[in-house]
């Protein structure tokens, strides 16, 4: 007897978790294919640290390959779903087109950036959502910090050390956070602080409060860091226009500034609402056991999903890495349920709290609900990463203690470049090379 074929779209944290739970279910008997447009999972609640000089790049990134040795991987991006034929089409990474058949489905394709109607934000902005976007963004401040010593005027200089980030959710903040201990280190060797002034960094959110969505009390405590460590924090301040020059504000205020950082959120890949299924928000809607109705042989899950949330009747769970985690394991074990290993289940969930690494020994965490701020906070917030990852823990916890008792390495490679990190790429985690196709 054939083997069912399962294929899995995306290795972020829904389809990573998806794969892993259904092959240690079904083991080898079922073929299980994982279609992503890299050969590695990536824990991007650490890419703030890549930004920053303190982790490698390799460090945050797991092997597909090496992790999940009973799933064949194939590299592409997907670009349609035939639910006839039952097939996914993809392009591979040389540009040649592909399609994988299947009995099952997994469609665990993520979120991209979230865009705004604002003039230039497209053009000179850059966005958080990948590995490319970390490593340029890490190129580009330590660039700007020594183009400042050399400016031709005290203006431009000034404009070089200015650093905007919109977006004061849990990404905005850690960037900023971080952000600005990285630029003060870069200063601080460089010895451009006495004549030229330390580097300047705003947040900017819409929002009444930094982190709108955590506990009030998590806000409380990043504000205080972020301020302290000197970040210009505006809350309900938006940018209005984008220009090479600087960002205008919705208050009237003109900052000069090379340096956008775009953190305002994230929508679900342009894929699923063209997959031609029901969708809410741009996410697929699916059941509380993560099946599309009308289509068992489709599970959805992570931010491409819909999912009910049971401590809210009518809403839907938020877009976030714990959810995706929990969302993708489930998936996988009531994907081996109609395969026979099992029973489904439905979605449910207990909020296991937050923890925001504000850089050094700041965080704030509420780990199942109890506030904590400081190097506690700090402390457990770390390993509260490492417990998550799914590989690479004596790596990463090498290079935490490198970093705590050595100097940073404060160097530019010109790896990436601004044109390869579009902000409307609906691939993050792929560079655009000269002559490519748009990704949109």
């Amino acid at each position: 007897m054939s083997r069912s074929r399962v294929v899995v779209v995306g290795a972020g944290f829904a389809g990573f978790q998806a794969a892993r739970a259904l092959s240690r279910t079904v083991r080898d008997r079922a073929e299980i294919i994982v279609l992503n447009p890299t050969d590695y999972f990536l824990y991007l609640p650490l890419l703030p640290q890549v930004a920053t000089g303190i982790l490698e790049p390799r460090r945050v990134t797991v092997s597909v390959p090496n992790a999940l040795p009973r799933v064949r991987l194939v590299l592409g991006e997907a670009i349609g779903v035939d639910l006839a034929e039952q097939k996914v089409h993809y392009t591979d990474p040389e540009g040649r087109s592909g399609a994988l058949a299947y009995d099952r489905l997994v469609l665990a394709v993520g979120s991209v950036n979230k865009l705004l109607p604002i003039p230039g934000i497209a053009d000179h902005a850059h966005g958080f959502r990948g590995l490319p976007e970390a490593l340029y963004l890490r190129d580009h401040i330590t660039r700007q910090i020594e183009m400042a010593a050399d400016a031709a005027t005290a203006e431009e200089s000034a404009a070089r050390r200015t650093f905007v980030v919109v977006g004061a959710g849990y990404t905005g903040t850690e960037v900023a956070a971080q952000g600005k201990l990285f630029t003060d280190e870069l200063t601080r060797k460089r010895r451009t602080g006495e004549r030229h002034g330390r580097a300047r960094w705003l947040l900017l959110d819409v929002a009444d409060r930094v982190l709108p969505g955590l506990d009030p009390r998590l806000s409380s405590t990043a504000d205080r860091v972020l301020r302290r460590r000197g970040v210009d924090v505006r809350t309900g301040t938006s940018v209005k226009e984008a220009t090479r020059a600087g960002v205008q504000l919705d208050d009237g205020e003109f900052v000069d500034t090379r340096t956008l950082v775009w953190c305002v959120g994230v929508r679900p890949d342009p894929l699923v609402s063209e997959v031609g299924l029901p969708v809410e928000h741009g996410r697929l809607v699916v059941d509380s056991r993560l099946n599309v109705p009308g289509h068992p042989e489709i599970f959805a899950c992570g931010d491409a999903a819909a999912v009910p949330d049971p401590t809210r009747p009518g809403e839907y769970t938020p877009m976030t890495a714990q959810h995706a985690s929990r969302q993708g394991k489930l998936a996988g074990l009531n994907l081996a349920a109609t395969l026979g290993h099992g029973e489904q289940r439905s979605y449910e969930h207990h909020d296991l709290g937050f923890a925001v690494d504000l850089g050094g020994v700041q965080a704030a965490a509420n780990p199942l609900g109890v506030p904590m701020s400081g190097p506690l906070a700090g402390a457990v917030t770390r390993g509260y990463h490492l417990a998550a990852m799914p590989g690479n823990r004596v790596r990463v916890g090498a290079d935490w203690l490198l970093d705590a008792v050595l100097p940073r390495q404060c160097v530019q490679l010109g790896l990436v470049r601004s044109e390869a990190v579009p902000l409307d790429s609906a691939s993050p985690e792929l560079t655009r090379l000269p002559g490519d196709p748009p990704r949109q």
